[in-house]
């Protein structure tokens, strides 16, 4: 491969470079396990088992990534798991 040419698919990467977003939903003393899995799966699209495994990172660990994307694809989901009544934020 040329210079020319590696030059060019560098530029390629660069412009379809997007800032990535990501939700992190955040442990609390209310919502039971059902109710975390099927917003999961309703909000994130998450499959049951993504769901299921999240919502344990989220009771052991305190708080989980559940879904990454972009800024505007992110908003209304958070907004959604907000209205839910789980507790999350976009980082």
């Amino acid at each position: 491969m040329g210079f020319q040419e590696k030059h060019q698919e560098e530029l390629l990467v660069e412009e379809e470079t997007v800032d990535l977003n990501e939700i992190v939903l955040f442990n609390d003393d209310v919502n039971t396990f059902d109710h975390v899995i099927k917003t999961l799966m309703n909000v994130c699209e998450h499959t049951p088992e993504q769901a299921e495994q999240c919502s344990l990172i989220v009771h052991y660990k305190g708080k989980c990534t559940v879904k990454t994307g972009e800024y505007n694809d992110l908003k209304p989901r958070c907004s959604k798991l907000l209205d839910a009544g789980l507790s999350a934020e976009i980082v």
